[in-house]
């Protein structure tokens, strides 16, 4: 069976970017485009996913939807109140009161699973934690191929043994959120290209790779080491359709940011952003407790979006972020892809 991913015009695989940013204007644009669109179903309830998915099969009957799936980290609960402690100055200043509590969800995975049972899609992906056996066994049940994020070897072994359809490698040097299901873990900086002949050595499955991806010899190396398909992200948060905050897309652009690091501090599990004034001062404090540390500074980030302050926002940023052009998302996918072309 052919992997969906590797059935578009176009080698090219818009990253789900959720909390807004991937649009259903942003995935019909891939879409349009010849690349393969994925609906970001992270932060949603199923309710609010299904009408994006549904208005996403109307535009296609190739694409997919991306899932968090639970991964409890045990909260260390004199290091967040240490946190807690670090950060509320800050948010006073900002006129937000900061709950003490850790707060846990499983962002809703078993509702939306059942969804997408009940109302099958080509493929279902996976991030923050690998799929269980059932998972994978019911959604093969509806006909729906699984593909997993991976991060490293071990994981990829993991989900092969599991019975995944496919693999996204995510390389260390990707913008937002780390797909690694061991947040805990030091992430150690490679080229995706390595870490995608690392795995294709070990496992036999087809694989979309991404992960610092800055333009057009990016994605001819990347397919040179075996991927399928290669995913962008970074290089959509300034196009056209995007969900981006206006904030975020100066920052991407001005030369007052000029570097990316992985980091905690935002949400307690690693992510790679541009870096600014409040990864500076509470990197060094951060914890490994997500969704606590990301609900505890939810509110505080929202403000810093309503004032346009880009110090104290989460400037999700891959490497390659100054390849972002100000443009449709339809150019920017064909402008990476139509090189590659599918025959």
């Amino acid at each position: 069976m052919t992997i969906a991913f590797a059935k578009t015009t176009l080698p090219i695989i818009g990253a789900p970017m959720a909390g807004g940013t991937t649009t259903p204007e942003l995935t019909e644009a891939v879409a349009r485009a010849g690349g393969f669109p994925f609906v970001a179903g992270g932060y949603l309830t199923a309710e609010v996913l299904a009408p994006l998915v549904e208005r996403m099969r109307e535009t296609t009957d190739v694409f997919g939807v991306n899932l968090f799936v639970p991964n409890p980290v045990p909260v260390d609960r004199e290091a967040f109140a240490a946190f807690v402690a670090e950060l509320e100055p800050a948010a006073a200043e900002r006129g937000v009161t900061l709950d003490p509590e850790p707060v846990d969800d499983d962002d809703h995975f078993d509702e939306k699973l059942d969804w997408l049972i009940n109302h099958p899609v080509p493929v279902v992906s996976t991030t923050f934690n690998l799929p269980t056996d059932e998972t994978v066994d019911r959604l093969h049940a509806v006909g729906s191929q699984i593909v997993a994020t991976v991060t490293s070897v071990p994981e990829a072994r993991v989900a092969a043994e599991r019975g995944v359809d496919g693999l996204i490698v995510q390389g260390p040097r990707a913008g937002g959120h780390s797909g690694t299901a061991d947040p805990t873990r030091t992430i150690e900086d490679r080229p995706t290209v390595d870490l995608v002949r690392d795995i294709l050595a070990e496992v036999d499955l087809p694989v979309a790779a991404g992960g610092g991806v800055d333009g057009e010899a990016m994605v001819a190396e990347l397919l040179g080491a075996g991927a399928s398909a290669v995913v962008v992200g970074t290089l959509l948060l300034r196009s056209e359709e995007a969900g981006t905050a206006p904030t975020h897309r100066a920052a991407l652009a001005s030369g007052e940011f000029t570097d990316t690091r992985l980091t905690r501090a935002f949400t307690g599990r690693p992510a790679r952003a541009l870096v600014n004034g409040f990864v500076r001062r509470f990197d060094p404090v951060a914890v490994n407790a997500y969704p606590a540390v990301h609900h505890l500074t939810k509110e505080f980030r929202a403000a810093a979006k309503r004032a346009d302050d880009p110090q104290d926002l989460h400037l999700w940023a891959g490497t390659g972020y100054r390849g972002a052009d100000a443009a449709s998302a339809e150019t920017i996918v064909k402008d990476l892809g139509a090189r590659f072309a599918r025959q």
